[in-house]
């Protein structure tokens, strides 16, 4: 074999992959099948070391299955659509069509060196109309099935992007991209029904026991199930309609100590008190936050007295001042809620603030009274209690929640409810570049469907960026149709649809891409679910829950199977790629970050010095480290090294895929990004680890080559050992892809790799070794796999070629090292079969040439074998 040149080979053998078709996914009732996917990127137009670690990773898995006989699913799409786009149209002028389409062009043309075996016959984008018609497909039939509908919310509004955002996208009170404070306004909004299915989201996690713990449980805590006692306060000087207050509260225990109640700023008492100039000013200080339940619970607590009044319900005596706070959540529970400030943070700081009462219900043994703040009781923390009520609140936790509810409905004052956290998925966004909903108002009909025969209704082109807003406002050749039951003029509604719901479905759409309706029963039935999912753990909640959803609203609405209600079968969360970031300082003091590839790390007198470029250690100073230290210093030329963080653009710390595939190649990129760290961690992308990964494939090759030069009918020694040593590297590699312990994998195949080239055998068993070898690396390298299969005779493609298996026979130890102890130190070890006797044991001990050399011709008194343990010489 020539000289190691992945340049050469690597295009080669993708080209050879494509004209054999060798990962085109085929549906075949006789063969099991295998549905790998990782979660699709966003096209922002260039690819980093995170995407090349995820798909390999995947890839490992798709071509191992491929090769032990699954038809297997790997598909590839673009998470197409959003405001990014947009904002480059306006920023750099051009369309967000033609920035996103040719961001896709780009990634895909960095994606395609690494050799991923993905089926892009399959390749979808979100913003196709092919694809988004049938996500309008199936919207109108979810609202045909009610899991759909329209009403008035409380929203987060950027002013500047002027969209609605979801509370995970505004961050200290501003817009996630805009920068902008974040207002509240109410907005007539389109919603998924999804808090219909809380409960069955949230039990139906304990039967995924392929995913990340931690996953299910932030699951569980964002769907939020509690159990509580919702009553009504009879009011005092309220408008007409407000006689009561229904409150809803998770700890009734703490009833006795309340001493204030309290509203949104968003409920409908607060609404009626508008008139009021001055509650009228506090409701829209309150909507100049955001709607996170994170924002609300860290913002100042600040509020306004109503001067209405609600009666306790255990003593109508006992009347509480009502209050409009900021911190009040309208969407849970019922908007308004009794504050306890004695046994609750939040409602201590509210109190403390506007000079409440606050009266302990409970006190740990030996506490005073007068709290210097909110002491809420654990569940086996011991408590008495100082305002307990008849047979109420005798408990602390879930206990005492329990016996305060039963007190409330025997007493006909309140009863126990369950609620969840989980809201309605708001789903409407005000922007051009994402989904249209398909529906028309009619001023004659309302609001009706589209005409499904009309899918897709396709975004126009024709759009000016020029003034903020959505443009689908502005145009009236698309806003402007005809209603689809009466044919009367009416209007397009012009908000899309926020992008999770794109993201929603895609796997189910990848099982028929080019399909006419979402999906086709007989493919949806054969591929789905997905076997193996992977992706970041930033996608826990929203994206994964969104389409756990999803699927479940596909089953009602006949797309798919019922078995499929839980679309992914097994969820892997990859850690990052991380990287040293290298910092100098400007004549102005300010940060300036430099790419791994503009600097320079020096090892003088074992010192590590990272410069700027190419700035070698002046001749007359290479032996004084510290002068060149101190002269690189002086003109800031020294850099300093940020301990390794996740590749950032900001901070300079990113690896392109593209310089390394250039140096390297793509097989070394994928096997340093799996062999480095367990995939569930983050990885250190360092140059010296690229460069090892390199030469150890370069000596993969070059052993390759050795062995084909070996003659015919060369005879060794060593046949069985090697052949016991490839199979125990079938079945090591093959339980770490298997178990996601690549890195595992990889140290085997290193020790093989070893193995083979210590091992003295005969010719036909080197080239069976050699040819295991490159199978079992196929999946991390699979270019250099195939050279080498090809090389040494193997039939076909390798990644075509069946997985090896291994041996039961040969995996059985019938061998086993004894170590040496020569008057109690040890000195040398010997290899014997398990079953020899005692007496060939000592001979062959006293015959191992360490064991003559530390003797020294002293006469041995005693020897004593411990069978399959150790070996003791007396002297």
């Amino acid at each position: 074999m020539s000289r190691y040149d992945p340049s050469v080979i690597e295009p080669k053998w993708q080209q050879a992959w494509d004209a054999a078709g060798a990962f085109t996914a085929q549906r075949d009732p006789a063969k099991p099948k295998y549905y790998v996917l990782e979660m699709f990127p966003y096209p922002s137009g260039r690819i980093h070391m995170g995407h090349v670690r995820n798909y390999t990773m995947g890839d490992v898995v798709a071509r191992t299955k491929l090769a032990q006989g699954f038809s297997v699913l790997h598909p590839m799409g673009w998470d197409a659509f959003g405001m990014p786009a947009e904002n480059a149209a306006m920023e750099r002028g051009g369309h967000p069509k033609d920035w996103t389409y040719g961001n896709i062009a780009d990634m895909k043309a960095q994606m395609k060196p690494l050799g991923l075996s993905i089926d892009w016959s399959r390749e979808l984008a979100t913003c196709d109309p092919e694809y988004y018609g049938q996500q309008q497909a199936m919207f109108i039939d979810m609202l045909e099935a009610g899991l759909v509908y329209r009403k008035a919310a409380v929203v987060n509004w950027d002013p500047v992007d002027m969209t609605v955002l979801a509370n995970e996208q505004v961050i200290d009170g501003k817009g996630w991209r805009s920068g902008a404070a974040v207002e509240r306004r109410e907005l007539t909004q389109w919603f998924f029904k999804i808090s219909e299915y809380s409960e069955e989201l949230l039990s139906a996690l304990d039967g995924l026991t392929n995913w990340p713990e931690k996953v299910r449980l932030m699951q569980a805590n964002w769907i939020g199930k509690s159990r509580g006692l919702q009553f009504a306060f009879d009011t005092v000087g309220a408008p007409a309609g407000f006689e009561t207050l229904e409150v809803y509260t998770t700890r009734p225990d703490t009833l006795m100590g309340a001493s204030f109640a309290a509203i949104s700023a968003d409920h409908p008492l607060a609404k009626a008190l508008e008139g009021d100039p001055a509650v009228a000013a506090f409701v829209a200080e309150c909507r100049k936050g955001g709607t996170s339940a994170e924002e609300i619970e860290t913002a100042e607590k600040i509020g306004y007295d109503t001067g209405i009044r609600v009666k306790h319900p255990l003593d109508p005596t006992w009347e509480l001042p009502v209050w409009i706070a900021n911190f009040i959540l309208m969407d849970y529970g019922t908007g308004a809620i009794f504050g306890c400030p004695a046994h609750d943070q939040r409602d201590f700081d509210f109190a403390t603030k506007y000079r409440l009462p606050i009266k302990p219900v409970f006190l740990a043994e030996g506490m005073d009274e007068s709290l210097a703040e909110a002491f809420v009781p654990m569940k086996s923390e011991k408590v008495h209690y100082v305002r307990g009520f008849a047979g109420a609140a005798v408990q602390t936790g879930d206990e005492g929640v329990a016996t305060a509810i039963a007190h409330a409905e025997a007493n006909g004052y309140g009863k126990g409810v369950t609620k969840f956290r989980l809201r309605d998925w708001g789903v409407s966004r005000q922007r051009y570049w994402g989904c249209p909903i398909p529906v028309i108002h009619c001023a004659t009909c309302g609001v009706v469907p589209e005409d499904k025969k009309n899918l897709p209704i396709e975004l126009p082109y024709d759009v000016s960026f020029d003034i903020p807003g959505n443009p689908l406002d502005r145009h009236p050749t698309w806003r402007d149709c005809t209603c689809p039951k009466c044919g009367a003029k009416a209007r397009r509604e012009t908000d899309t649809m926020d992008t999770f719901v794109d993201s929603s479905w895609y796997y189910a759409r990848f099982t028929a891409p080019r399909a006419t309706t979402p999906t086709v029963a007989e493919d949806a039935a054969y591929w789905m679910n997905v076997d193996q999912y992977i992706g970041g753990v930033e996608h826990a909640i929203l994206h994964l829950l969104y389409s756990r959803f999803f699927a479940r609203a596909m089953h009602k609405t006949g797309h798919l199977p019922a078995g499929a209600i839980e679309p992914f079968n097994a969820l892997f969360t990859q850690g990052m790629v991380t990287h040293e970031i290298y910092k100098t300082t400007d004549a102005q003091g300010r940060p300036v970050y430099h790419l791994p590839e503009d600097v320079t790390v020096f090892n003088v007198a074992d010192r590590r010095i990272v410069v700027p470029g190419n700035v070698p250690p002046p001749v007359d100073m290479i032996d004084d480290v510290d002068a060149w230290i101190r002269a690189l210093s002086d003109e800031g030329l020294l850099v300093e090294v940020i301990p390794s963080a996740k590749m950032s653009k900001s901070k300079k710390n990113v690896v392109d895929p593209m310089n390394i595939i250039a140096s390297f190649g793509a097989d070394t990129a994928r096997w340093f990004v799996m062999s480095d760290s367990p995939p569930e961690r983050d990885v250190e992308w360092t140059a010296s680890g690229a460069e090892a990964a390199f030469k150890h494939l370069s000596r993969v090759w070059a052993l390759c080559s050795r062995i084909g030069d070996m003659p015919a009918d060369h005879k060794g020694e060593g046949d069985s050992d090697l052949a016991k040593a490839t199979a125990r590297a079938i079945d090591e590699v093959t339980k770490g892809i298997e178990g996601f312990a690549f890195n595992k994998a990889i140290a085997s195949l290193y020790a093989f790799t070893n193995t083979i080239a210590k091992a003295n055998a005969s010719t036909a068993t080197m080239k069976e070794a050699i040819r295991t070898l490159a199978k079992l690396m196929s999946p991390m390298t699979p270019h250099i796999a195939e050279s080498i299969w090809t090389f040494q005779g193997g039939a076909g493609l390798c990644a075509q070629a069946p997985w090896p298996k291994a041996d039961p026979a040969l995996l059985i130890d019938d061998t086993v090292i004894l170590p040496i102890q020569i008057n109690g130190k040890r000195r040398a070890e010997i290899s014997v079969p398990k079953d020899m006797p005692v007496a060939e044991v000592e001979k062959l001990a006293l015959a191992d040439e360490d064991v003559i050399k530390f003797l020294a011709g002293q006469p041995v008194k005693k020897i004593i074998v411990v069978p399959g343990r150790i070996i003791n010489v007396v002297v």
